[in-house]
């Protein structure tokens, strides 16, 4: 091959190179890179800004006919990372949606990647119609994690998690 020819080749792969797009992390809802077990703050950075987003829930949870509330009771909205898809994965087998005894839930805690993420998590409470809400969020995903109890209010309840996306200053609707 001529000189002439080898530098037209490279300087269309040079040309092609630069048009390459760099895309930045995926999207909220779109492939998740591998879980990992190494805790690191810097991965929840993107929690901590203000957001135009929100979430509007609710509990529907049932065991057969026996409806559980979860009246009165502490919500807590966590950002997913890998570090805490990987928590999920082991507290409640699974980083998608999960109705796990608490009881076995906490059994497993030891076993889950250890890290203090207390100040990406936020917190609100459910009403007296099983309604919870967040508001002020930034587009993301996050796992949604209450306790509901039996109408009896005996037991150590029923631990619900869910992931939640959300996107575009929308108000993502949740059924736990």
């Amino acid at each position: 091959m001529s000189r002439a020819p080898m530098f037209s080749v490279l300087a269309a792969a040079a040309v092609l190179a630069g048009c390459t797009p760099t895309l930045g992390p995926p999207p909220p809802g779109g492939p998740r890179p591998p879980a990992s077990s190494s805790f690191s703050a810097a991965d929840f950075a993107w929690s901590t800004e203000a957001g135009r987003g929100g979430i509007a829930g609710r509990v529907t949870y049932r065991q057969g006919k026996a409806r559980f509330n979860c009246a009165h009771a502490t919500v807590i909205l966590t950002p997913e990372t890998a570090w805490t898809r990987r928590r999920m994965q082991v507290l409640y087998r699974s980083s998608e949606a999960a109705a796990e005894p608490a009881e076995a839930v906490r059994a497993r805690t030891p076993s889950a990647p250890a890290g203090d993420y207390s100040a990406f998590v936020r917190r609100t409470t459910c009403d007296a119609d099983n309604r919870f809400s967040f508001s002020g969020l930034p587009d993301g995903a996050w796992y949604a994690i209450t306790i509901a109890k039996p109408p009896s209010g005996e037991g150590g309840g029923i631990a619900l998690m869910k992931r939640v996306v959300t996107q575009g200053g929308k108000v993502s609707p949740l059924a736990l």
